[in-house]
């Protein structure tokens, strides 16, 4: 069954949200398990009054399997198409802060509809592979791709290069808490180098 969860979150109300750039429509948050891309991208689109989307959880939604369900019945490479179909999807919306998948960036595909994507700031969140795999633990949440945590390990680091390259921002999560984190991507958005308009 797909996730229960609520694709989006309610844009926050009153006068704790913060204005992000004008130009700026979208802000993607990427970087490896653990790394906190759904835990500060709710936050971050309640202090922005913006919208928040799970990228896994709206290929959910769209196809009506959960993801290890896609990957079992149809392999991995069905499921990058299907995430990529997901990921164009999502990038049509506006005010909208999008967590995605640890893998998405290893498309070319992905890659480049999010370089091109008008308005569209990367983040990475980035930590050291023993700080992410710690917080994977923590949360007792089944990760499979953790049952070889070498082989996990292998994965983080060729995945990492994608991450920072794709990325206009980087923030170190790993001494941050989440609520320090979104702070940090608020004070970047205003000092950095501005986005693919």
């Amino acid at each position: 069954m797909p996730s229960s969860q609520p694709e989006t979150l309610t844009k926050a109300e009153g006068s704790s949200a913060h204005a992000a750039p004008a130009h700026l429509r979208r802000i993607l948050l990427t970087g490896f398990m653990g790394a906190g891309k759904s835990t500060v991208g709710r936050m971050l689109a309640s202090r922005l009054g913006w919208e928040f989307l799970d990228l896994d959880t709206h290929l959910e939604s769209r196809t009506g399997s959960t993801i290890p369900e896609l990957f079992a019945q149809h392999g991995e490479a069905h499921f990058r198409r299907l995430e990529s179909t997901a990921l164009a999807s999502a990038l049509g919306r506006s005010r909208t802060v999008l967590a995605l998948g640890g893998g998405t960036p290893e498309e070319l595909t992905n890659r480049l509809l999010i370089e091109q994507t008008p308005a569209t700031l990367a983040v990475f969140l980035d930590a050291p592979f023993p700080t992410l795999f710690d917080r994977c633990m923590l949360q007792e949440i089944g990760r499979p791709v953790l049952a070889d945590p070498a082989a996990a390990e292998l994965r983080f680091a060729r995945r990492r290069p994608l991450y920072a390259r794709l990325s206009r921002l980087t923030i170190d999560t790993s001494a941050l808490t989440p609520e320090e984190t979104v702070s940090a991507v608020l004070l970047g958005l205003n000092q950095t180098p501005h986005s693919r308009r």
